[in-house]
């Protein structure tokens, strides 16, 4: 039992009375002292776990994510509670962090976010002894272990940091998504000692898993859709399908919008908006769409395209049913899309020269010599870079990512930063410059009217809102805040939107990248395997969905009753007890010697009528066969 005041820390801030399964397990064992592994459903409450201690106790939480959006989002919304919050990414300014630092250090600040490729930046390192740190959590958890389907390097030096803040000081590592050898891997590569492993089931009881192998999915989501009196989201691959198939369900008289990462930042909130307050049924998105998210009244996920492992699968499908109503999740399947998954490897793992090729080209692209670069970030267009070396867009994009799972850099997909504001001179000093310079005065008086702690850290200005608020151009308004930056009032950072490149070592020579045919076979295969067990997920037709994605995360148990397959099993008209019994007493005695079927019901012990419908449901899912002699054998373990 927690004491109290964390009880009516949850209710003053978060407004809940009660919590969630296994957040006051988490919890507890946290401020016990005690290093922790937490697995939880995605929209299971994992943030709370690490924001209600930090702010019920003494002392900064330091929360490392690899999310830089999903990081903008929860400072955002602890703002919005009034919870003082700081981030630190490759995004920002060498004197952003100075100054953010400054006020994790001398401020009452609750949580500090940060990147894992700055935790190990000399300015970062050199001031973390002097935070006062209650607890350090790591999101995404499952991304330092190598056999895990989205590996950083990045993350395997997250330990280090125990000698520079005390190694008293507890560790959370928290993950939706994580298999008994990522777990393993967690708990060796944090040094954790003694670790509660703490974990709610990965079965989702309300979820009605579903796989329906079509051709025309256009005409099959209309039908179901056209059924569904809630709203859900329908996940693709590529912007371009997001676009076309929300424009086709509206031509439908289906209401739709469509949302991915190449949106501009207030396009994207305008319409997560709009779906989240049910102005819209159905938004068609990437996989960008779900950081985030706080909608629990979701009743149906859709998968218009088939992701490439297990992991994601069961996170993306697991935003339906949040309020632990019935919801749906439905995989869309067909022999082209098996064709398109099997051909991906070619495309996501780019000759080991190309590789080479990207990793020389991108130093020469920023001119940097090699030696040097460690630590340097650089806005990267990628388009303009494949152009200039006559490089494929995908396969750029595809020996990024293995680079980055080398350790060589750390690459970020679109950053929207928007534009930052801080000003240098006292306030005494500004009401000088303002009676002084009349023309600025009304402007100055319009900033800190609209924003609040210029004098103390950079904030966030949107142009357009001041732009509305005071009727002047977003030109007269960058022009003043140009103007005030070159007198030295102000430091003015313009808003800009790119990906970033993040070396993380110096830059080498060709020679000397150590891209070893082993590892690359390893990467390799691990991503094969993963993709085969997500074919595997869809063309299985005889074991219950909701058990085959909980055994892959090395949870055990009983059928569903209630996806696809199980339905299939129930309309044999005997109860799910019964003919697990039968199926298992079948395996049994086939799996050691070749029956016929007299023999086989004999030996059953069961109605007959009934072991014959198992018996025949068996042979129609290639689970046994005959043999010459007509006589049954088992030829298929469960997978």
């Amino acid at each position: 039992m927690l004491p109290d005041i964390y009880r009516e820390t949850l209710a003053r801030y978060w407004g809940y009375t009660t919590f969630r399964p296994l957040q006051e397990d988490i919890i507890a064992s946290v401020i016990s002292g005690r290093d922790t592994i937490a697995l939880m459903p995605t929209g299971g409450g994992k943030s709370i776990t690490y924001q209600l201690p930090a702010v019920a106790r003494d002392g900064l939480c330091l929360v490392v994510t690899p999310l830089i959006a999903l990081m903008k989002d929860q400072i955002y919304r602890l703002k919005e509670i009034n919870i003082r919050a700081m981030a630190i990414h490759s995004g920002m300014t060498r004197e952003e962090v100075e100054i953010a630092v400054d006020n994790c250090i001398y401020g009452d600040y609750k949580l500090l976010y940060v990147s894992p490729e700055r935790l190990y930046t000399p300015l970062f390192k050199a001031r973390l002894p002097r935070f006062n740190i209650s607890m350090v959590a790591i999101d995404e958890a499952h991304c330092i272990s190598q056999w895990g389907y989205d590996f950083r390097p990045s993350y395997l030096n997250i330990a280090d940091i125990r000698d520079l803040i005390g190694g008293e000081i507890p560790f959370l590592a928290l993950t939706a998504t994580a298999t008994p050898q990522v777990v393993k891997d967690i708990n060796s590569r944090l040094l954790m000692k003694n670790a509660g492993i703490l974990k709610t089931s990965f079965r989702r009881p309300n979820i009605t898993y579903l796989v329906r192998e079509v051709e025309d999915k256009a005409a099959y989501v209309q039908k179901t859709i056209g059924r569904s009196k809630g709203c859900g989201i329908i996940y693709v691959r590529s912007r371009k399908r997001a676009k076309e198939v929300a424009e086709t369900l509206v031509a439908n008289d289906i209401s739709s919008d469509f949302y991915h990462a190449g949106l501009p930042p207030d396009i994207r909130d305008k319409k997560q908006r709009a779906w989240t307050q049910g102005e819209i049924q159905v938004i068609v998105a990437t996989n960008a769409f779900g950081m985030g998210i706080d909608k629990a009244d979701v009743r149906f996920v859709i998968h218009w395209d088939t992701p490439d492992s297990i992991e994601a699968y069961y996170q993306e499908s697991g935003r339906a049913g949040r309020d632990e109503k019935p919801a749906s999740a439905v995989l869309l399947w067909s022999q082209d899309e098996k064709r398109k998954m099997s051909e991906s490897v070619k495309i996501k793992f780019p000759p080991l020269d190309r590789i080479k090729d990207v990793y020389e080209a991108i130093g020469n692209f920023f001119q940097l010599p090699v030696g040097t670069g460690k630590n340097s970030v650089f806005d990267f267009d990628m388009w303009k870079f494949a152009s200039a070396f006559r490089f494929q867009v995908t396969e750029t994009y595809n020996s990024l990512l293995f680079l980055q799972k080398g350790g060589y850099l750390e690459f970020t997909d679109e950053i929207n930063n928007p534009t930052r504001v801080h000003f240098i001179v006292s306030r005494d000093d500004l009401y000088k410059f303002q009676v002084a310079n009349e023309d600025y005065d009304k402007f100055i008086k319009l900033l800190l009217r609209t924003y609040s702690g210029m004098f103390t850290d950079f904030v966030p200005v949107n142009e357009e809102s001041l732009s509305n608020r005071s009727g002047m151009t977003r030109e007269s308004i960058y022009q003043y805040l140009l103007g005030l930056s070159r007198l030295n009032i102000i430091r003015f950072i313009p808003g800009k939107k790119s990906p970033l490149v993040i070396f993380t070592e110096e830059r080498l020579d060709r020679k000397q990248l150590n891209m070893s045919p082993d590892i690359y076979l390893r990467v390799k295969n691990n991503y094969i395997e993963r993709v085969e067990k997500m074919i595997g997920y869809a063309e299985n037709t005889n074991r219950c969905r909701a058990e085959y994605l909980a055994s892959y995360f090395g949870e055990e148990g009983e059928r569903c009753g209630i996806c696809d397959i199980c339905l299939e099993r129930n309309e044999l008209d005997m109860s799910k007890y019964e003919f697990d019994l039968i199926l298992a007493k079948v395996k049994e005695l086939v799996s050691t010697e070749s029956l016929r079927v007299e023999e086989l019901t004999d030996k059953l012990e069961f109605p007959e009528e009934n072991s014959i419908r198992v018996i025949r449901w068996l042979l129609d899912h290639v689970k046994m066969e005959t043999d010459e002699e007509g006589r049954l054998r088992w030829v298929k373990k469960e997978s």
